[in-house]
């Protein structure tokens, strides 16, 4: 299937073709259909398949005349600020040669409101949100809903884990009864089926199997190492490999700026990035990393999911993550849109338990390397009796600190 295929105006198009894009990935050409047929739409997809355009190119065609004062025809809610930001991203990208351009307007919490309402004024075509943001500005007066025609929910299983649910059907409630509905999920877990009953009109579902972890373009490799040596070998493999940049996972806010700082004291251009940064720090951050402006990104979860680096060559997880959904979000940020990576892992004998179990729930086993020089001395723990690796439903603490991301 080809792109003008797939009903698309000319103007867009042509802007797809300045993104580089030939052909759709397989979430756009099944999902820019239904959606410009006026369907609900389910979709499970995977980050890095491209489905932030397979929803922004239809809600693009279908906006229609374009009034003013400006109401608002579509609303995307997404679970963190840096979501939101790609998003604008690609809307402003796509729009280019509309004969009417919509105006955009992203609104976030964590940052005054201020700037937001007075970028309301004359209103908007496309608002993307974050939930509560959304809604503390309807309070205010400054938007109404009252023409909404599309309502996306972007990474809706971050948005049920997030306790945004509440903050959901209030906006729902807002809506008018006809809006079309678009969900899309890593996952179809139960709570979003029960989502689905209550905001969906007869979905169409769609699944993209392919799974990160089974692409071979992602060359998998995972290194056994004394955890106190971690960063002499994280050092060693930057050092020694021609990466152009290499995005490091580490458990905490205070280990990026530690380990930063480490890598900063051997030479090596490194920046941290955590959910305690500003916003427009963190934007910096990532505007110097994608313009290869510094070498080494060290990051928490944060950056595991929506970040979109093109021809980002290499991950390394310093830390083992938490869950093995969080570990396919990781390595995915490499190894996109067709391009080739490495996602190294660090195997402590802490950690060696809790890496089999990641492995066992993709059935996929990393063989083990050994470092000359960082070979291990300490033998690995024994499994634990009870519990094992973390499933999808997040602790309390995990659920504070996705709410400040």
């Amino acid at each position: 299937m080809s792109l003008t295929s797939l009903g698309l105006s000319d103007a867009l198009l042509r802007a797809v073709a300045e993104q580089g894009y030939q052909d759709p990935t397989p979430i756009q050409a099944a999902v820019i259909p239904e959606v410009l047929a006026g369907r609900d739409v389910w979709a499970k997809a995977s980050t890095g398949t491209g489905k932030t355009a397979a929803f922004v190119l239809p809600i693009l065609e279908m906006l229609g005349p374009l009034t003013i004062p400006r109401r608002v025809k579509a609303v995307v809610l997404v679970p963190t600020r840096d979501l939101a930001k790609q998003t604008l991203d690609v809307i402003t990208a796509l729009r280019a040669h509309l004969p009417q351009r919509p105006k955009a307007v992203v609104v976030l919490g964590g940052v005054s409101i201020n700037p937001q309402m007075m970028e309301l004024r004359g209103g908007a075509d496309i608002i993307v949100a974050t939930p509560g943001r959304l809604l503390d500005l309807v309070d205010k007066n400054a938007l109404s809903l009252g023409a909404v025609k599309q309502l996306v929910l972007d990474e809706a299983d971050r948005l049920m884990d997030n306790n945004f649910r509440d903050e959901l059907m209030r906006i729902v409630a807002l809506l008018p009864t006809t809006h079309q509905t678009l969900l899309f999920s890593a996952t179809f877990s139960p709570a979003l089926a029960k989502l689905e009953k209550q905001l969906m009109r007869e979905p169409v579902r769609i699944e993209i199997t392919e799974q990160v972890a089974e692409v071979p373009l992602i060359t998998q490799r995972a290194i056994e190492v004394d955890a106190p040596r971690r960063t002499q070998l994280l050092r060693h493999l930057i050092e020694t490999h021609p990466w152009e940049r290499v995005l490091v996972f580490v458990a905490t806010t205070h280990a990026t700026e530690h380990v930063a700082a480490k890598l900063r004291a051997a030479g090596i251009n490194a920046i941290s990035l955590s959910s305690q940064m500003s916003q427009g720090a963190r934007t910096k951050a990532l505007d110097m990393f994608r313009a290869s402006r510094v070498h080494v990104l060290v990051a928490t979860d944060l950056a595991s999911r929506g970040l979109d680096i093109t021809g980002l060559p290499a991950v390394i997880n310093y830390d083992v993550p938490r869950s093995s959904t969080d570990y396919v979000h990781r390595i995915g940020r490499t190894g996109r849109a067709g391009g080739t990576g490495v996602a190294v892992s660090f195997v402590t004998a802490e950690t060696a338990a809790h890496f089999a179990l990641i492995e066992k729930r993709h059935a996929h086993r990393v063989p083990r390397e050994r470092i000359a020089g960082f070979e291990p001395t300490q033998a690995p723990l024994a499994p634990p009796s009870t519990g094992g690796v973390k499933g999808t439903r997040m602790s309390k603490k995990d659920k504070l600190r996705a709410n400040r991301q």
